[in-house]
């Protein structure tokens, strides 16, 4: 287990660059002109910067970016 001591500034501006990476990728994962292959990896990284975000933020905006996993699941 590793620990890291932040800073108000350096959490605010760690939540920021989160928040924005989650909503690329979602946006990404929209996108039916890409590959299965590259959805499947942008997948599992939303789910690593998913779990980083949800150390620290609020429920309510951590709802924001909850995905169902039945849904997050392509088909060929």
């Amino acid at each position: 287990m590793l620990g890291m001591l932040f800073s108000d500034k350096e959490c605010k501006e760690l939540d920021y660059v989160l928040r924005k990476e989650l909503d690329e990728m979602l946006f990404d994962l929209s996108d039916q002109r890409l590959d299965l292959e590259v959805r499947n990896a942008i997948a599992s990284r939303y789910r690593t910067v998913f779990r980083m975000y949800a150390r620290f933020a609020p429920p309510k905006e951590l709802s924001k970016y909850a995905r169902n996993s039945k849904l997050s699941q392509f088909k060929q």
